[in-house]
């Protein structure tokens, strides 16, 4: 389009014309947010680091609260509060997502520009008709639309108009926005524009034109040009490999063939520039300098980009610059920024430190997006969880996972059982804790982290409650490459053990992913002897509660045609709220009629199991069944639901959930269940149980339960019953 085209586009929809900073904000923003628990707290994340329009390939798990404080930044710096002299700095250890925002912030940005809200502009040039040479040139590009060159830096369109015009221009622009909606333009022409602005001039000057503005902006001239932002164009990235002089690498170097062919009058011709280096590429959008402590070097002579916003091609000829500047490293790069903190006052590094704004990456402390984290790992899925509900999140996290292996005899499957992920996510994240507080241990808090509270019912305790004292947390501990490691090792070795029907040799159990990943410490080169330690100490209660979660779904199992049903709870709790009151409960037919003291006691003996015929006389409750009922389902009631009552009030007006007795009631497994359930079961027999016996009847009903019902395989249902039955054999009675 024309220039006076773009500018009446401007004025439609401004960020066309928008800063580095805006542009990348209005980006991130463009995706919306969504609802995350991360740490014990409720948060919104930014969808844009989910990485969307690349199905999640390169999402950034976690660290929602550091992208939100990058994102404050970002707002601060394009509404010119302050902060635009910073260099935004990424910092943490490996493994840990620095390198996936780089490629998030690549591909949100690109695809960003490709949307009618997200086009960017910049403008090209063309002089053939007043110079005899035949146009611009630079670098070595030969492809060309027959003399027309594009602002290699990207220039943005309003900087085509002289200083006191463009002020102008802005201000009419801005009115009445926004103070973070304003459209701001600090830079004049690149070198490359400026020269062909300046043959232009020079050439209607001299033709004595008193319009000189609109015959150098004419369309034969000038375009302006939408462009979509990508690597080279809009995004500059310097690699740790990138070699070069600091001038080669921020802005690019001179071309001696053109220098030499360019006719500049004893100057060098801002045309023989190749304008390749990081700041010249990422001009109009990002800079990234990734690996920062390879370039330390660069660091200092970095600080007048956002001072300035400025750098030199050469003595004379400068370069106004437009890009929001990003350094990622590793720990290394604070430890060489530090290195003079002895000198106090005369620090030479106090200014760059002064200038970095700092985010901090660490290693995940939710249990639920390491799990995420590792299936990534294993299958290079790239789905994002978004889901919120925690029994939900809970099913994907206990879920198997099966891989394809290559062995000596082809393709295989391997299995990592239910739970098994779940085991090596949580002994993961545990390591990662700098403590817990009192009344909690480390995987209490890791459950309180992923889900905001701890416990259920009358037990539950917020996050909110709790002092998290150290910030620490994250800082230090297994990083997912060693339990990647650990886990492809297991899934490549057979295990010890066999079958005769089953092929067991193929599952890798929680107790095998634990055991490997704490035999595995001692030589792994990247923990200390007191790291060691200390991941050892945490074994216990990971191992402890991952029993725990596999001891749950085999009594589910044995006792899968037991229990309560919901509604069964709800009648029994009306007529215990009946009796209690001396109130009357409504029957089928409509009619009021006094509780069923019957109905009660069977419920209490049969399928609760908690009494027998002598806690009673006839169907009149003794004292133990009383108090149960008063103290117990009474309590838990009022505490719950009586406030909130009216005078139609049912058991179904209650959360049945969020009674503890009640939800026990409808869980309601232990092996007292079992065993008066099932009075002839022997766990004794449970690896091989005779035929035609209650044993042999159980374990087939279990394994069957758990593969239907919990997405155990046999061979891992197998194995789950007889490391939880093999238990409660020593025990049983």
């Amino acid at each position: 389009m024309s220039l006076a085209a773009y500018v009446d586009h401007a004025f439609e929809q401004p960020l066309a014309a928008a800063s580095a900073s805006r542009y990348l904000l209005a980006a991130i923003e463009s995706e919306g947010t969504r609802t995350v628990v991360e740490g014990g707290e409720e948060l919104q994340r930014y969808r844009f680091f989910d990485d969307p329009h690349n199905d999640g390939e390169h999402a950034v798990l976690g660290n929602t609260a550091t992208l939100n404080a990058f994102v404050d930044d970002l707002r601060a710096i394009a509404a010119g509060r302050g902060k635009a002299e910073t260099i935004l700095w990424f910092a943490g250890p490996t493994a840990t997502g620095k390198s996936e925002l780089k490629r998030c912030l690549v591909n949100g940005l690109r695809e960003f520009s490709k949307t009618p809200e997200g086009r960017r502009y910049t403008v090209e040039w063309n002089v053939s008709s007043v110079q005899e040479r035949g146009g611009l040139t630079y670098g070595e590009r030969t492809e060309r639309e027959r003399d027309w060159y594009e602002s290699p830096v990207q220039v943005n369109p309003l900087a085509v108009f002289p200083a006191d015009v463009r002020r102008d221009l802005l201000a009419a622009l801005n009115e009445d926005r926004e103070e973070t909606e304003q459209v701001r333009v600090d830079s004049d022409l690149d070198p490359f524009s400026k020269e062909a602005y300046d043959i232009l001039e020079e050439a209607y000057r001299r033709e004595g034109r008193s319009d000189l503005f609109g015959a150098i902006t004419d369309r034969k001239h000038l375009r302006v040009k939408n462009y979509v932002v990508d690597r080279g164009r809009g995004i500059g990235v310097l690699h740790s490999e990138d070699a070069g002089s600091p001038k080669e690498r921020l802005v690019g170097s001179w071309v001696p063939g053109l220098l030499a062919d360019l006719d500049s009058r004893g100057r060098k011709n801002p045309q023989a520039f190749s304008y390749d280096g990081v700041l010249s590429q990422g001009n109009g959008c990002l800079t990234v300098v990734e690996d920062a402590s390879q370039h330390a070097d660069l660091l200092r002579k970095l600080l007048n980009v956002p001072d300035e916003r400025r750098v030199k091609l050469d003595k004379g000829i400068g370069m106004d610059l437009d890009t929001q500047l990003i350094v990622i490293s590793n720990l290394d790069l604070e430890a060489q920024l530090n290195q003079h903190d002895d000198r106090q006052g005369f620090d030479p590094l106090k200014a760059l430190k002064r200038r970095l704004s700092k985010h901090r990456f660490d290693y995940l402390v939710n249990l639920q997006l390491e799990v995420q984290l590792l299936h990534r790992e294993l299958t290079n899925t790239t789905e994002v969880w978004t889901e919120t509900d925690p029994e939900v999140l809970a099913d994907r996290v206990r879920s198997p996972l099966t891989v394809a292996v290559r062995d000596q005899d082809g393709v295989v499957e391997r299995e990592l059982a239910p739970h098994a992920i779940e085991a090596a996510a949580l002994y993961s994240v545990v390591s990662r804790f700098d403590g817990a507080p009192d009344g909690l241990d480390v995987v209490e808090k890791a459950l309180l982290f992923d889900q905001g509270f701890v416990g259920s019912g009358e037990n539950r305790r917020d996050a909110d409650e709790f002092d998290f004292e150290s910030d620490a947390d994250g800082q230090n501990g297994i990083p997912v490459t060693y339990t990647r490691d650990v886990l492809a090792d297991l899934l490549h070795a057979d295990g010890d053990r066999s079958h005769p029907d089953l092929a067991v040799e193929c599952v890798v159990t929680p107790g095998d992913v634990l055991d490997a990943m704490v035999d595995g410490l001692a030589e792994a080169p990247v923990f200390s002897d007191a790291e060691r330690s200390e991941f050892v100490d945490r074994l216990v209660p990971v191992k402890d509660y991952v029993h725990d979660q596999q001891e749950d779904d085999v009594l589910a199992a044995l006792l899968a045609d037991q229990g309560a049903t919901e509604e069964e709870v709800q009648q029994y709790v009306e007529h215990v709220h009946a009796w209690a009151t001396d109130d009357t409960v409504t029957n089928d037919r409509g009619e009021d009629v006094p509780p069923d003291a019957l109905a009660m006691k069977v419920f209490e003996t049969e399928t609760l199991g908690r009494f027998d015929d002598a806690h009673y006389r006839g169907n009149e409750p003794g004292d133990a069944v009383r108090n149960f009922r008063e103290d117990a389902v009474m309590t838990a009631v009022t505490r719950h639901a009586w406030q909130q009552r009216d005078d139609e009030f049912r058991a179904r007006d209650v959360d049945l959930t969020a009674v503890p007795v009640l939800q026990d009631v409808l869980a309601g497994n232990d092996w007292d269940d079992v065993e008066r359930v099932h009075p002839d079961f022997d766990p004794t027999q449970w690896p091989d149980p005779p035929e035609d016996t209650e044993t042999a009847e159980l374990k087939a009903q279990a394994i069957e339960f758990l593969t239907a019902e919990r997405g155990y395989s046999p061979e891992s249902a197998e194995l789950a019953t007889r490391a939880v039955v093999s238990e409660v054999s020593h025990r049983w009675d």
